[in-house]
Protein backbone atom coordinates (compact mmCIF):
# COMPACT_ATOMS: atom_id res chain seq x y z
CA UNK A 1 0.00 0.00 0.00
CA UNK A 2 1.14 3.38 -1.11
CA UNK A 3 2.76 5.82 1.90
CA UNK A 4 -0.02 8.76 2.03
CA UNK A 5 3.63 10.90 3.68
CA UNK A 6 4.95 10.10 0.01
CA UNK A 7 3.41 13.24 -1.40
CA UNK A 8 4.98 15.25 -4.42
CA UNK A 9 6.56 18.82 -3.73
CA UNK A 10 5.61 21.34 -6.13
CA UNK A 11 9.12 22.28 -7.94
CA UNK A 12 8.19 25.33 -9.14
CA UNK A 13 6.71 27.33 -6.23
CA UNK A 14 9.45 28.71 -5.08
CA UNK A 15 10.88 30.05 -8.42
CA UNK A 16 7.74 30.48 -10.74
CA UNK A 17 7.18 34.32 -10.66
CA UNK A 18 6.26 35.14 -14.34
CA UNK A 19 1.78 34.77 -14.56
CA UNK A 20 2.65 33.67 -18.80
CA UNK A 21 4.90 30.21 -17.49
CA UNK A 22 3.23 26.69 -18.05
CA UNK A 23 4.49 23.54 -16.76
CA UNK A 24 4.12 20.12 -18.08
CA UNK A 25 3.89 16.61 -16.33
CA UNK A 26 4.84 13.25 -17.69
CA UNK A 27 4.35 10.78 -15.29
CA UNK A 28 3.90 6.31 -16.33
CA UNK A 29 1.90 5.82 -13.29
CA UNK A 30 2.23 1.93 -13.29
CA UNK A 31 -1.06 0.20 -13.63
CA UNK A 32 -2.27 -2.00 -11.33
CA UNK A 33 -2.74 -4.80 -13.41
CA UNK A 34 1.44 -4.79 -14.17
CA UNK A 35 2.46 -3.94 -11.04
CA UNK A 36 3.48 -7.26 -8.97
CA UNK A 37 3.11 -7.87 -5.21
CA UNK A 38 6.29 -9.80 -3.31
CA UNK A 39 6.83 -10.77 -7.43
CA UNK A 40 3.48 -12.87 -6.72
CA UNK A 41 0.50 -11.52 -7.08
CA UNK A 42 -0.93 -8.47 -9.38
CA UNK A 43 -1.92 -5.32 -7.15
CA UNK A 44 -5.19 -4.83 -9.21
CA UNK A 45 -6.35 -7.78 -7.23
CA UNK A 46 -6.27 -5.75 -3.85
CA UNK A 47 -8.30 -2.74 -3.84
CA UNK A 48 -7.18 -0.74 -0.82
CA UNK A 49 -4.27 -1.23 -2.18
CA UNK A 50 -4.22 -0.19 -5.90
CA UNK A 51 -6.82 2.55 -4.78
CA UNK A 52 -4.51 4.18 -1.83
CA UNK A 53 -1.94 4.15 -4.03
CA UNK A 54 -3.70 5.94 -6.84
CA UNK A 55 -5.41 8.39 -4.55
CA UNK A 56 -1.77 9.42 -3.34
CA UNK A 57 -0.83 9.68 -7.25
CA UNK A 58 -3.62 12.43 -8.02
CA UNK A 59 -2.88 13.98 -4.50
CA UNK A 60 0.37 14.48 -5.86
CA UNK A 61 -0.48 15.69 -9.20
CA UNK A 62 -2.96 18.14 -8.24
CA UNK A 63 -0.34 19.70 -6.05
CA UNK A 64 2.04 20.32 -9.14
CA UNK A 65 -1.14 22.43 -10.38
CA UNK A 66 0.83 21.58 -13.85
CA UNK A 67 -0.70 22.87 -17.18
CA UNK A 68 -1.16 20.11 -18.96
CA UNK A 69 -0.36 16.68 -17.51
CA UNK A 70 0.66 13.17 -19.65
CA UNK A 71 -0.10 10.27 -18.11
CA UNK A 72 1.20 6.53 -19.17
CA UNK A 73 -0.11 2.91 -17.75
CA UNK A 74 -3.24 4.51 -17.31
CA UNK A 75 -5.82 1.66 -16.02
CA UNK A 76 -8.69 2.81 -18.51
CA UNK A 77 -10.04 -0.96 -17.84
CA UNK A 78 -11.46 0.02 -14.09
CA UNK A 79 -14.28 2.22 -14.54
CA UNK A 80 -14.22 3.50 -10.96
CA UNK A 81 -10.00 4.22 -11.04
CA UNK A 82 -11.53 6.37 -14.26
CA UNK A 83 -13.98 8.16 -12.72
CA UNK A 84 -11.53 9.39 -9.53
CA UNK A 85 -9.51 10.54 -11.65
CA UNK A 86 -11.96 12.17 -14.15
CA UNK A 87 -14.01 13.98 -11.20
CA UNK A 88 -11.18 15.40 -9.22
CA UNK A 89 -9.13 16.38 -11.89
CA UNK A 90 -12.22 18.22 -13.58
CA UNK A 91 -13.33 19.92 -10.02
CA UNK A 92 -9.58 21.15 -10.19
CA UNK A 93 -10.20 23.18 -13.69
CA UNK A 94 -8.51 20.48 -16.35
CA UNK A 95 -10.50 18.62 -19.29
CA UNK A 96 -9.34 14.74 -19.60
CA UNK A 97 -8.92 13.03 -22.49
CA UNK A 98 -8.01 9.26 -22.31
CA UNK A 99 -6.81 6.72 -24.91
CA UNK A 100 -7.03 2.68 -24.60
CA UNK A 101 -4.32 0.30 -26.01
CA UNK A 102 -5.41 -1.60 -29.07
CA UNK A 103 -6.49 -5.29 -28.66
CA UNK A 104 -7.88 -4.50 -24.92
CA UNK A 105 -4.72 -4.39 -23.24
CA UNK A 106 -6.06 -2.87 -20.44
CA UNK A 107 -4.39 0.47 -20.25
CA UNK A 108 -3.63 3.54 -22.05
CA UNK A 109 -3.11 6.89 -22.05
CA UNK A 110 -4.44 10.07 -19.74
CA UNK A 111 -4.36 13.75 -20.96
CA UNK A 112 -4.87 16.29 -18.59
CA UNK A 113 -5.24 20.18 -20.08
CA UNK A 114 -5.80 23.15 -17.43
CA UNK A 115 -8.87 25.26 -18.72
CA UNK A 116 -6.76 28.20 -17.53
CA UNK A 117 -3.55 27.53 -19.27
CA UNK A 118 -5.03 26.09 -22.69
CA UNK A 119 -7.75 25.95 -25.03
CA UNK A 120 -8.41 22.21 -27.08
CA UNK A 121 -8.57 23.40 -30.28
CA UNK A 122 -8.74 19.69 -31.35
CA UNK A 123 -8.12 16.46 -30.54
CA UNK A 124 -6.89 13.34 -32.12
CA UNK A 125 -5.56 9.63 -31.65
CA UNK A 126 -2.72 7.68 -33.13
CA UNK A 127 -3.24 4.22 -33.16
CA UNK A 128 -0.35 2.57 -34.07
CA UNK A 129 -1.95 -1.08 -35.29
CA UNK A 130 1.40 -2.76 -34.57
CA UNK A 131 1.78 -6.37 -32.42
CA UNK A 132 2.32 -4.50 -29.57
CA UNK A 133 -0.49 -2.45 -29.24
CA UNK A 134 0.70 1.29 -28.73
CA UNK A 135 -0.87 4.44 -28.86
CA UNK A 136 -0.50 8.13 -28.91
CA UNK A 137 -2.54 10.95 -28.25
CA UNK A 138 -2.15 14.64 -30.52
CA UNK A 139 -3.57 18.01 -28.92
CA UNK A 140 -4.02 20.89 -30.95
CA UNK A 141 -3.63 23.16 -28.59
CA UNK A 142 -3.40 27.38 -28.09
CA UNK A 143 -2.36 29.46 -25.06
CA UNK A 144 -4.32 31.76 -22.98
CA UNK A 145 -2.16 34.22 -22.96
CA UNK A 146 -1.80 38.05 -23.68
CA UNK A 147 0.99 39.32 -25.41
CA UNK A 148 -0.26 43.13 -25.30
CA UNK A 149 1.78 44.33 -22.69
CA UNK A 150 4.81 43.69 -25.29
CA UNK A 151 2.92 45.75 -28.30
CA UNK A 152 2.72 42.60 -30.42
CA UNK A 153 -0.35 42.33 -31.93
CA UNK A 154 -1.46 38.79 -34.14
CA UNK A 155 0.62 36.35 -31.96
CA UNK A 156 -0.09 32.78 -33.15
CA UNK A 157 -0.19 30.84 -29.82
CA UNK A 158 -0.95 27.59 -31.51
CA UNK A 159 0.88 24.47 -30.15
CA UNK A 160 1.05 20.53 -30.99
CA UNK A 161 1.26 18.33 -27.76
CA UNK A 162 1.64 14.37 -28.01
CA UNK A 163 1.66 11.57 -25.39
CA UNK A 164 2.70 8.24 -26.05
CA UNK A 165 4.45 5.15 -24.58
CA UNK A 166 6.77 3.72 -26.70
CA UNK A 167 7.35 -0.16 -26.73
CA UNK A 168 9.99 -1.80 -24.53
CA UNK A 169 13.15 -3.05 -26.07
CA UNK A 170 13.27 -6.42 -24.96
CA UNK A 171 16.47 -7.37 -27.17
CA UNK A 172 18.07 -5.35 -30.12
CA UNK A 173 16.27 -6.14 -33.17
CA UNK A 174 13.33 -3.82 -30.74
CA UNK A 175 15.01 -0.74 -31.70
CA UNK A 176 13.57 -1.10 -35.60
CA UNK A 177 9.57 -0.91 -34.14
CA UNK A 178 10.60 1.49 -31.81
CA UNK A 179 12.21 3.87 -34.45
CA UNK A 180 9.03 3.19 -36.59
CA UNK A 181 6.78 4.41 -33.63
CA UNK A 182 8.76 7.87 -33.63
CA UNK A 183 7.95 7.97 -37.40
CA UNK A 184 4.74 7.70 -37.53
CA UNK A 185 4.12 10.25 -34.46
CA UNK A 186 6.05 12.72 -36.45
CA UNK A 187 4.23 11.54 -40.02
CA UNK A 188 1.11 12.12 -38.44
CA UNK A 189 2.62 15.74 -37.46
CA UNK A 190 3.47 16.63 -40.26
CA UNK A 191 0.34 15.30 -42.50
CA UNK A 192 -1.75 17.13 -39.48
CA UNK A 193 -0.36 20.12 -40.01
CA UNK A 194 -0.49 20.14 -43.33
CA UNK A 195 -4.35 19.22 -43.56
CA UNK A 196 -5.19 21.41 -40.96
CA UNK A 197 -2.80 24.53 -42.54
CA UNK A 198 -1.22 24.97 -39.02
CA UNK A 199 1.23 28.03 -39.43
CA UNK A 200 5.03 27.14 -37.60
CA UNK A 201 4.03 26.16 -33.90
CA UNK A 202 6.00 24.53 -31.12
CA UNK A 203 5.75 20.63 -30.83
CA UNK A 204 6.00 19.04 -27.59
CA UNK A 205 6.24 15.22 -26.97
CA UNK A 206 5.72 13.69 -23.87
CA UNK A 207 5.78 10.03 -22.11
CA UNK A 208 7.42 7.17 -21.86
CA UNK A 209 9.68 6.50 -24.62
CA UNK A 210 11.59 3.14 -23.20
CA UNK A 211 14.89 3.92 -24.23
CA UNK A 212 17.56 6.33 -22.93
CA UNK A 213 20.40 8.98 -24.30
CA UNK A 214 22.36 6.39 -24.99
CA UNK A 215 19.47 4.86 -27.17
CA UNK A 216 18.45 5.10 -31.08
CA UNK A 217 15.18 6.84 -30.68
CA UNK A 218 16.90 9.77 -28.67
CA UNK A 219 19.81 10.30 -31.67
CA UNK A 220 16.64 9.62 -33.88
CA UNK A 221 14.43 12.49 -32.81
CA UNK A 222 17.45 14.92 -31.93
CA UNK A 223 17.74 14.90 -35.50
CA UNK A 224 14.79 16.02 -35.94
CA UNK A 225 15.20 19.06 -34.14
CA UNK A 226 13.99 18.64 -30.76
CA UNK A 227 15.70 19.03 -27.43
CA UNK A 228 15.45 17.10 -24.57
CA UNK A 229 13.84 20.07 -21.82
CA UNK A 230 15.67 17.72 -18.73
CA UNK A 231 18.77 17.60 -20.30
CA UNK A 232 18.68 21.35 -21.61
CA UNK A 233 17.75 22.36 -18.06
CA UNK A 234 20.56 20.17 -16.36
CA UNK A 235 23.61 18.70 -17.15
CA UNK A 236 23.43 15.59 -15.21
CA UNK A 237 25.00 12.12 -16.89
CA UNK A 238 23.24 9.68 -14.14
CA UNK A 239 19.82 10.50 -14.08
CA UNK A 240 17.42 7.87 -13.96
CA UNK A 241 13.57 7.66 -13.54
CA UNK A 242 12.91 4.11 -13.98
CA UNK A 243 13.79 0.50 -12.57
CA UNK A 244 12.69 -1.70 -15.05
CA UNK A 245 11.26 -5.79 -14.90
CA UNK A 246 14.52 -6.64 -14.94
CA UNK A 247 15.79 -4.50 -12.23
CA UNK A 248 17.66 -2.29 -13.75
CA UNK A 249 17.42 1.57 -13.46
CA UNK A 250 17.40 4.16 -16.45
CA UNK A 251 16.28 7.25 -17.55
CA UNK A 252 13.41 6.80 -20.36
CA UNK A 253 10.83 9.44 -19.81
CA UNK A 254 11.43 12.49 -21.35
CA UNK A 255 9.48 15.67 -22.86
CA UNK A 256 10.91 16.89 -25.97
CA UNK A 257 10.57 20.58 -27.38
CA UNK A 258 10.62 21.20 -30.76
CA UNK A 259 10.61 25.15 -31.30
CA UNK A 260 9.56 26.78 -34.93
CA UNK A 261 12.57 28.36 -35.57
CA UNK A 262 14.60 25.38 -35.24
CA UNK A 263 15.69 23.35 -38.78
CA UNK A 264 14.69 19.82 -39.75
CA UNK A 265 16.14 17.67 -42.22
CA UNK A 266 13.64 15.51 -44.29
CA UNK A 267 11.14 13.46 -41.94
CA UNK A 268 11.59 10.34 -44.36
CA UNK A 269 15.65 10.64 -45.07
CA UNK A 270 16.38 10.74 -41.12
CA UNK A 271 14.23 7.67 -40.61
CA UNK A 272 15.97 6.02 -43.55
CA UNK A 273 19.11 6.58 -42.66
CA UNK A 274 18.29 5.82 -38.86
CA UNK A 275 17.44 2.13 -40.23
CA UNK A 276 20.81 1.84 -41.91
CA UNK A 277 22.82 2.76 -39.21
CA UNK A 278 21.60 0.29 -37.15
CA UNK A 279 21.51 -2.48 -39.43
CA UNK A 280 24.71 -1.83 -40.20
CA UNK A 281 25.45 -4.11 -36.81
CA UNK A 282 23.89 -7.06 -38.86
CA UNK A 283 26.50 -6.72 -41.26
CA UNK A 284 29.66 -7.50 -39.57
CA UNK A 285 30.09 -11.11 -40.52
CA UNK A 286 29.66 -10.16 -43.99
CA UNK A 287 33.53 -8.99 -44.48
CA UNK A 288 35.06 -6.31 -46.30
CA UNK A 289 32.33 -5.98 -49.13
CA UNK A 290 28.11 -6.30 -49.07
CA UNK A 291 26.40 -7.45 -51.77
CA UNK A 292 22.46 -6.24 -52.15
CA UNK A 293 21.02 -9.88 -51.67
CA UNK A 294 23.54 -9.95 -48.59
CA UNK A 295 21.84 -6.32 -47.42
CA UNK A 296 18.09 -7.50 -48.29
CA UNK A 297 18.79 -11.26 -46.27
CA UNK A 298 19.91 -8.91 -43.00
CA UNK A 299 16.51 -6.93 -43.38
CA UNK A 300 14.67 -10.27 -43.91
CA UNK A 301 16.26 -11.98 -41.17
CA UNK A 302 15.15 -9.82 -38.41
CA UNK A 303 12.01 -9.46 -39.52
CA UNK A 304 11.99 -5.62 -40.73
CA UNK A 305 10.47 -6.85 -44.13
CA UNK A 306 8.13 -9.33 -42.95
CA UNK A 307 6.39 -10.83 -39.79
CA UNK A 308 6.56 -9.39 -36.85
CA UNK A 309 8.08 -5.85 -37.30
CA UNK A 310 7.34 -4.91 -41.25
CA UNK A 311 8.95 -1.87 -40.71
CA UNK A 312 10.37 -1.77 -44.52
CA UNK A 313 8.57 -2.92 -47.66
CA UNK A 314 11.02 -4.50 -50.58
CA UNK A 315 10.92 -1.06 -52.61
CA UNK A 316 11.86 0.94 -49.41
CA UNK A 317 14.78 -1.89 -48.66
CA UNK A 318 16.22 -0.67 -52.43
CA UNK A 319 15.70 2.66 -51.88
CA UNK A 320 17.92 2.66 -49.03
CA UNK A 321 20.49 0.07 -50.70
CA UNK A 322 20.83 2.74 -53.91
CA UNK A 323 21.28 5.57 -51.15
CA UNK A 324 24.52 4.08 -50.01
CA UNK A 325 25.42 2.50 -53.25
CA UNK A 326 26.59 5.48 -55.06
CA UNK A 327 28.33 4.32 -57.95
CA UNK A 328 25.31 1.38 -58.77
CA UNK A 329 28.44 -1.21 -58.69
CA UNK A 330 26.07 -3.42 -56.79
CA UNK A 331 28.44 -3.66 -53.99
CA UNK A 332 29.29 -1.34 -50.82
CA UNK A 333 32.68 -1.48 -48.73
CA UNK A 334 31.76 -1.85 -45.34
CA UNK A 335 33.94 0.51 -44.07
CA UNK A 336 32.58 3.41 -45.89
CA UNK A 337 29.15 2.57 -44.41
CA UNK A 338 29.28 4.87 -41.40
CA UNK A 339 30.32 7.81 -44.20
CA UNK A 340 28.06 7.11 -46.90
CA UNK A 341 25.36 7.28 -44.64
CA UNK A 342 26.09 10.04 -42.68
CA UNK A 343 27.81 12.54 -45.32
CA UNK A 344 25.60 11.40 -48.58
CA UNK A 345 22.47 13.46 -47.14
CA UNK A 346 22.54 15.77 -49.60
CA UNK A 347 22.97 13.47 -52.76
CA UNK A 348 19.98 11.35 -51.53
CA UNK A 349 18.09 14.74 -51.06
CA UNK A 350 18.25 15.40 -54.21
CA UNK A 351 17.78 12.45 -56.22
CA UNK A 352 14.53 12.05 -53.92
CA UNK A 353 13.59 15.73 -54.68
CA UNK A 354 13.91 15.02 -58.40
CA UNK A 355 12.09 11.21 -58.57
CA UNK A 356 8.65 12.13 -56.49
CA UNK A 357 8.91 15.37 -55.68
CA UNK A 358 6.84 17.85 -57.45
CA UNK A 359 8.13 21.09 -58.09
CA UNK A 360 5.51 23.02 -56.02
CA UNK A 361 5.33 21.76 -53.01
CA UNK A 362 2.54 22.30 -50.36
CA UNK A 363 3.80 23.95 -46.97
CA UNK A 364 2.70 23.75 -43.75
CA UNK A 365 1.74 27.56 -43.41
CA UNK A 366 3.41 30.47 -44.92
CA UNK A 367 4.93 33.66 -42.29
CA UNK A 368 5.21 36.77 -43.40
CA UNK A 369 8.15 39.58 -42.47
CA UNK A 370 5.71 40.27 -39.99
CA UNK A 371 4.12 37.27 -38.34
CA UNK A 372 5.14 36.33 -35.20
CA UNK A 373 4.56 33.12 -33.26
CA UNK A 374 5.09 31.72 -29.97
CA UNK A 375 8.04 29.05 -28.44
CA UNK A 376 8.87 27.90 -25.29
CA UNK A 377 11.96 28.12 -23.63
CA UNK A 378 12.69 25.99 -20.88
CA UNK A 379 12.94 27.23 -17.46
CA UNK A 380 13.03 24.60 -14.89
CA UNK A 381 13.03 21.12 -15.04
CA UNK A 382 12.33 18.24 -12.15
CA UNK A 383 12.35 15.11 -11.36
CA UNK A 384 10.48 13.65 -8.82
CA UNK A 385 11.96 11.54 -6.18
CA UNK A 386 14.77 13.84 -6.31
CA UNK A 387 17.25 10.98 -5.83
CA UNK A 388 16.75 9.64 -9.54
CA UNK A 389 18.41 12.83 -11.11
CA UNK A 390 21.79 11.65 -9.31
CA UNK A 391 21.53 7.97 -10.47
CA UNK A 392 20.61 6.41 -7.69
CA UNK A 393 16.70 5.01 -7.25
CA UNK A 394 15.18 5.41 -3.34
CA UNK A 395 13.76 1.93 -1.90
CA UNK A 396 11.08 3.77 0.10
CA UNK A 397 9.56 5.17 -3.35
CA UNK A 398 6.66 2.74 -4.05
CA UNK A 399 3.63 5.62 -6.49
CA UNK A 400 5.17 3.69 -9.04
CA UNK A 401 8.26 2.07 -11.59
CA UNK A 402 8.93 5.69 -12.39
CA UNK A 403 10.18 9.05 -11.63
CA UNK A 404 7.65 11.84 -12.52
CA UNK A 405 9.23 14.82 -14.78
CA UNK A 406 8.08 18.47 -14.74
CA UNK A 407 9.15 20.97 -17.07
CA UNK A 408 8.53 24.65 -16.56
CA UNK A 409 8.56 26.40 -20.01
CA UNK A 410 8.32 30.60 -20.46
CA UNK A 411 6.38 31.22 -23.53
CA UNK A 412 8.38 33.58 -25.81
CA UNK A 413 7.39 35.25 -29.16
CA UNK A 414 9.79 34.13 -32.73
CA UNK A 415 10.07 36.13 -35.51
CA UNK A 416 10.12 33.85 -38.78
CA UNK A 417 10.65 35.23 -42.46
CA UNK A 418 11.00 32.13 -44.19
CA UNK A 419 8.29 29.41 -45.33
CA UNK A 420 7.94 26.06 -43.48
CA UNK A 421 7.34 23.45 -45.58
CA UNK A 422 6.19 19.96 -44.70
CA UNK A 423 9.61 18.70 -45.49
CA UNK A 424 12.41 21.37 -45.00
CA UNK A 425 14.09 22.38 -47.42
CA UNK A 426 17.87 19.98 -47.86
CA UNK A 427 19.61 23.43 -48.38
CA UNK A 428 18.62 24.60 -44.66
CA UNK A 429 20.71 21.79 -43.48
CA UNK A 430 23.17 22.57 -40.85
CA UNK A 431 26.34 21.58 -39.79
CA UNK A 432 24.95 20.47 -36.40
CA UNK A 433 22.45 18.28 -37.45
CA UNK A 434 25.41 16.51 -39.51
CA UNK A 435 27.14 16.09 -36.69
CA UNK A 436 24.25 14.26 -34.84
CA UNK A 437 23.99 11.93 -37.55
CA UNK A 438 28.19 11.65 -37.91
CA UNK A 439 27.96 10.94 -33.73
CA UNK A 440 24.79 8.69 -33.94
CA UNK A 441 26.33 6.19 -36.62
CA UNK A 442 29.83 6.18 -34.14
CA UNK A 443 27.54 5.50 -30.94
CA UNK A 444 25.49 2.99 -32.48
CA UNK A 445 28.80 0.38 -33.22
CA UNK A 446 28.67 0.89 -28.85
CA UNK A 447 25.31 -0.02 -28.36
CA UNK A 448 24.87 -4.05 -27.81
CA UNK A 449 22.15 -6.39 -26.73
CA UNK A 450 22.81 -5.97 -23.50
CA UNK A 451 23.24 -2.47 -23.17
CA UNK A 452 19.78 -2.07 -24.58
CA UNK A 453 18.28 -4.12 -22.57
CA UNK A 454 20.01 -1.86 -19.51
CA UNK A 455 18.43 1.03 -20.70
CA UNK A 456 14.98 0.29 -21.78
Amino acid sequence: MADESETFSNPMEENSNCIGDVSFTTFNILAPIYKRLNGECCESEFKEYWLSRNKCILDGLLHLKSSIMCLQEFWIGNEELVGMYECRLSDAGYATYKLARTNNRGDGLLTAVHRNHFRVLNYKELLFNDFCDRVAQLLHVELIMNFSQNKIVNVEKEAVIVNTHLLFPHNSRYCFPRLQQVYKILQYIESYCEEYQLPPVPIILCGDWNGSKMGHVYKFLRSQGFVSSYDIAHHYTKWVSHRNHRGNICGVDFIWLYNPNNHRRPLKESFMEAILGNIKNHLQDHGSYITYSQFLHAFSQLGLTSHPFNILSAEEVKELWDHVDTNGDGVIEFSLLNLQSAGNSQAFSQQKRSSDEPKHRGTRGIMSNNSTTIGFKIKNAVLFPPEVKEGLWPENYSLSDHAHLTVEFSPVTMQSTKQFASRINESEETSTGNRIWKQWLVDIDTVTAQQVGEHS
